[in-house]
């Protein structure tokens, strides 16, 4: 395990695949900092990318958790990381979370995802990560620079989970756009079909009565044609024959 003693509130920091500790190291000897991350790392899951910071009384633990959705197949190893430290209560969260985010680029930078199959690699398996990581952690957690560039990206951050939540927005209020069209639309469907049912009802009515001057006028019809015939038999229009006159 690598330590040092240079005084910076950032005081462990590891990377790790599942429960595998890759690469890590000790700011402070005298912090029992290190011993939580046997314990923190088996609680973590892996099935979405999420910044996690879990309180431990003097201590917050800051976790920047990969997802194999973060990766193309052929890379999902990767989505098995975690980029872990350990800082002191009174540093907050913007700054360890800038200095995982900066760690992330460094790391990948070494080892890409692209050619390391992390699942196989060994405890320290990237141990000769541990000075770049001892560099960072002294650069963004004592120095008035480093620590303002860890603002910075975790600034970056913040802005491209806004731009993101901005667009998610503006596909909401364009879904409830074309909801309101539909709406539109189904309301003059729905006055449509009362203005058919009425139109359909008038038609039926219309109909019907002209079926009853059909019917009645063919009733008369035929009455009319049975006198007549009746009528020439009786000898019209005296009707002397049928009345014995």
């Amino acid at each position: 395990m690598a330590s040092s003693s240079s005084a910076t509130p950032l005081l462990y920091a590891c990377i790790a695949h599942n429960t595998t500790v890759l690469a890590e190291h000790t700011a402070s000897a005298s912090s029992n900092a290190s011993s939580l991350v046997s314990l923190v790392l088996p609680r973590l899951t892996h099935t979405s990318s999420t910044h996690k910071t879990i309180d431990q009384n003097q201590f917050f633990i800051h976790c920047l958790i990969k997802s194999p959705s973060d990766f193309p197949t052929a890379q999902s190893s990767a989505g098995g990381l975690t980029f872990l430290v350990i800082a002191e209560r009174d540093l907050g969260q913007r700054i360890p979370f800038g200095f995982l985010t900066n760690l992330e680029k460094k790391f990948f930078a070494e080892f890409e995802a692209s050619e390391t199959d992390f699942t196989h690699l060994p405890p320290y398996g990237c141990a000769s990560f541990n000075g770049a990581l001892k560099r960072l952690m002294v650069e963004q957690g004592s120095t008035v620079q480093g620590q303002q560039d860890a603002l910075r990206t975790a600034q970056r951050e913040i802005e491209g989970v806004r731009e993101i939540m901005t667009e998610n927005i503006e596909r909401v209020l364009e879904r409830g756009e074309h909801m309101s069209v539909l709406v539109d639309k189904t309301g003059r469907l729905g006055e449509n079909a009362r203005d058919f049912r009425v139109r359909s009802r008038t038609l039926k009515r219309r109909m019907w009565w002209k079926n009853v001057k059909l019917m009645v006028l063919l009733i008369l019809v035929v009455i009319f044609l049975i006198y007549l015939f009746v009528g020439f038999g009786c000898g019209l229009p005296g009707w002397s024959r049928c009345l014995g006159h």
